[in-house]
């Protein structure tokens, strides 16, 4: 039997990249730990209205806040997605994979050209339709492919003004544009993302946002009652503790793992509500002391001394006003006051040869997990140290805020981490998602992140039952189909894997070896139309698929004789 496991990880969306990438089985990955079953978590807030306010877009305010329109559109946030054209143009070639890449306008068009000419062939032209980044770091691209919203494998990366191949792409020998970008990559980026066709990962109807950047109702909540004189926006300026910060939290924490409750997903947050009751954030005991990430910006401020001493007092609007971006010229002068707010001692006698206080406080330093890029040290050191932080083992997780971790949430977290080669994360794992699925035998997310964690330590027969009863409960699990169909194929239950597979397929055309199990074994069966149609889909969606390209080449010289 030739069916192999697939490889495959849902993206998650980073500050200049989308996409994460793995060998191994097929993984529910980092994008699938939005989805979840069985509603159980109650809301903090006051309960939901039957007919609640719906989204207007940015151009609602511009006639009553005309000014803060203005400022805002000029910040980055208001900038980091967008139509792809005009495009920001320029070359290079990647080493590892060989293939020359090329940004550039054609007619009103921004397309993607790629080239191999030495080794395996390759060729192509993609229309890129939308950016991701507001280009103050970094800016990537997405483009669509029968409806399948995918990321680019390259990025701009502004700090260092080169082009490069994205983050968890450099060392790959092969181009992949497989990396798909659903709406939970989308959410920090785009505002009212549309949901995707059912089943799907990427499968978008229709544009995939109606908003570009961060928009006001992101932070101010649904409009449509306000344009009509209705019902006030939210203030976060006057919202108290956890409801105020969770505002920033839902993009500037990343952690280790975002989680979503069971029943919920971050789509369910609304400003002034605790995103708490929607997501689990857990960070690494200790993380912000050790490496600074492109998004940690939040975990870093909680560990600063001026935090833990102010309290509720200090928060990110203490010294951000969202709809306004100094200039490089123009920020010592505005952040200083921000400081000396509170340390009027210092205002004069300080070190007055340097009035940029985050100069010495606030350093800016290599980020820890994405390259060619840099991050501002929120820690407010009172001697600044230098250099880029080590990676080192994940270790025990805690949630964000403090506070006791429920053991479907913490489990699923530890998954997440084991699936990028944390050893020690697969026991732990394993044995809070045993607690988990004895409470709740019906939850789809733990069945399938137990599946995977049983097979990866080699445990066929207890994988197999568990991704039995992740399908029963949800049947587009398209990671336990494609895994299961392998455990299928391999006992000779060839129907019922190639059943599984094409279904799965159908709907996941970004998980391409499964496309490859479907062809391989619609040629044994004879369907030499079948299997040629299964592995040039593969191949539509990922061009440098060298077992694609084989099984498609010995299906053109032998057929597929019936076996």
């Amino acid at each position: 039997m030739r069916a192999v496991l697939i490889v495959a990880f849902f993206a998650l969306l980073a500050e200049v990249s989308l996409g994460f990438h793995g060998q191994g089985l097929a993984a529910p990955g980092r994008g699938s730990a939005f989805i979840a079953t069985a509603a159980t978590a109650g809301r903090s807030a006051a309960a939901p209205r039957t007919t609640p306010p719906a989204m207007v877009g940015n151009a609602a305010c511009k006639p009553c806040h005309q000014g803060i329109y203005d400022s805002y559109a000029r910040t980055a946030m208001a900038r980091t997605s967008g139509p792809a054209f005009p495009p920001l143009e320029g070359s290079f070639r990647h080493a590892a994979s060989n293939v020359s890449y090329r940004v550039y306008r054609d007619g009103r068009t921004a397309r993607l050209s790629y080239e191999r000419v030495d080794g395996a062939p390759l060729r192509g032209t993609l229309e890129l339709k939308y950016y991701v980044g507001s280009n103050s770091r970094g800016r990537t691209f997405l483009f669509d492919i029968e409806g399948f919203l995918y990321q680019a494998p390259i990025n701009y990366y502004a700090a260092r003004n080169v082009w490069d191949m994205s983050p968890g792409y450099a060392q790959l020998q092969a181009m992949e544009l497989n990396h798909p970008v659903d709406s939970t990559c989308l959410f920090c980026h785009a505002s009212r993302v549309q949901p995707v066709r059912n089943g799907t990962v990427n499968g978008f109807a229709g544009v995939p946002f109606l908003q570009d950047g961060v928009a006001c109702e992101r932070c101010h909540g649904a409009g449509s009652d306000h344009v009509k004189r209705a019902g006030p926006m939210v203030n976060p300026a006057k919202l108290a503790g956890e409801r105020r910060a969770s505002i920033c939290v839902q993009c500037h924490l990343e952690g280790q793992a975002r989680i979503a409750r069971a029943g919920r997903s971050e789509q369910d947050y609304k400003p002034g509500d605790l995103l708490s009751d929607d997501l689990a954030i857990f960070v690494r005991d200790d993380d912000a002391e050790e490496r600074r990430g492109a998004v940690s910006h939040v975990e870093s401020l909680a560990l600063s001394l001026c935090k833990r001493k102010s309290g509720e007092a200090l928060s990110c609007i203490t010294c951000h006003d969202p709809h306004v971006q100094p200039g490089a010229r123009e920020k010592a002068g505005y952040y200083r006051p921000k400081c000396v707010g509170c340390h009027a001692p210092k205002a004069d006698g300080h070190y007055q040869q340097e009035r940029d206080c985050p100069v010495c406080h606030m350093p800016r330093m290599d980020s820890a997990d994405v390259g060619h890029t840099v991050v501002t040290d929120h820690r407010i050191v009172r001697t600044p140290s230098v250099g880029r932080s080590a990676p080192r083992p994940v270790g025990r997780l805690v949630p964000f805020g403090g506070g006791p971790a429920d053991a479907r949430d913490l489990g699923l977290a530890y998954g997440e981490v084991a699936l990028r080669g944390d050893a020690l994360a697969v026991g732990e794992a394993l044995r809070l998602l045993e607690v988990a699925r004895q409470r709740n035998p019906d939850d789809a997310d733990v069945l399938t992140r137990l599946g995977y964690l049983h097979q990866a330590s080699g445990d066929m027969a207890t994988a197999e039952r568990y991704y039995e009863q992740a399908l029963k409960r949800d049947p587009d699990r398209a990671v336990a189909a494609a895994n299961l169909g392998v455990f299928y194929a391999s006992r000779g239950m060839v129907r019922e894997a190639v059943d599984l597979w094409r279904t799965a397929f159908q709907k996941n055309p970004q998980l391409s070896e499964i496309g490859v199990n479907l062809g391989r074994e619609l040629c044994e069966m004879g369907d030499a139309e079948g299997a040629r149609a299964a592995l040039q889909r593969v191949l539509t969606h990922n061009p440098d698929f060298p077992v694609a390209r084989q099984e498609l080449t010995d299906v053109a010289q032998s057929g597929c004789p019936r076996k």
